[in-house]
């Protein structure tokens, strides 16, 4: 019998409650930039939520693309999630240590990308959950190699030939995820060589607006709200972008739970278009 798990979020109280069922899967996967200061991988190892194995995002990416977090063959990520014990007919949750869904919703793209649609990112993540005093463990789980059969879903995914020719066609929409400063290029890149600025026609909701103070979620009407005010069209194509594909995930996260349904991530996103010598550049407020 499978285990029926709301998506594409799930409460703390839902996870405590579900711990030991045996088809549930948890994922930590932080990740922090090198600003924070913070080493996911050790935080991890002082405290986790029981039964969670630690994903490094670096990990699940492809090590030989020339940039970061590039979604690797389908049949490697496959391998690597059935590694960690995930297996077609697992439930899977997934949370950061963020407290603004900073990085889970990146696993949660990957795995729905591969077709598997039974997994929810922890609605506030590891944070909501140490604040309700919820059990942690240092206890580091040994999974058993699942198998997993990745049916890749590439309506999903953009790439960089598929952006170029949406400045032509204006068939979707692009929303960028990151901070104001960046979109406009009034703050540098962090990356050498890379420009400011945004795709022309990009649409500007960064990942942080999206949660509240408690680092769960907005309300659906609300996300909505704030997706009209910035220019987006819930019932039309989006294709969500960021520094180097992970915050665009929690836009992605936020789009599924207001109701839009034709969404992709462009996987370069701005690293790979802002590096290039011949793609054309906007800067100010979207026009």
């Amino acid at each position: 019998m499978s285990l029926h798990l709301p998506t594409p979020l799930v409460s703390t109280e839902w996870l405590a409650a579900h711990l030991q069922e045996p088809l549930l899967r948890i994922v930590d996967a932080s990740t922090y930039l090198a600003s924070a200061g913070r080493n996911a991988r050790a935080e991890y190892a002082a405290a986790h939520i029981p039964g969670s194995v630690f994903a490094d995002i670096d990990a699940l990416s492809d090590e030989a693309a020339p940039f970061p977090h590039t979604l690797p063959a389908p049949d490697v990520l496959a391998a690597r999630f059935a590694a960690f014990g995930i297996g077609n007919e697992h439930a899977v949750v997934v949370y950061d240590g963020s407290g603004q869904h900073f990085s889970a919703p990146r696993v949660w793209w990957m795995l729905r990308s591969m077709g598997h649609t039974r997994v929810a990112v922890l609605d506030g993540g590891f944070p909501k959950w140490q604040r309700e005093e919820r059990p942690v463990t240092t206890e580091v789980p040994t999974p058993m190699p699942a198998q997993f059969t990745p049916q890749f879903d590439a309506a999903r995914w953009r790439d960089l030939h598929a952006m170029r020719a949406n400045l032509a066609s204006h068939a979707e929409q692009v929303v960028d995820a990151r901070s104001s400063g960046r979109f406009t290029a009034s703050e540098a890149e962090p990356r050498a060589g890379v420009r400011g600025g945004h795709i022309p026609g990009a649409r500007n909701v960064h990942y942080a607006s999206l949660v509240t103070a408690d680092g769960t979620l907005r309300a659906p009407d609300a996300l909505r709200e704030i997706f009209s005010t910035q220019g987006v069209q819930l019932d039309a194509p989006i294709v969500a972008s960021c520094g180097s594909g992970l915050t665009a995930c929690a836009v992605l996260l936020a789009l599924d739970v207001a109701g839009a349904s034709h969404t992709a991530l462009y996987d370069g996103s701005w690293t790979e278009w802002g590096s290039q010598t011949d793609t054309p550049v906007e800067t100010g407020p979207a026009q």
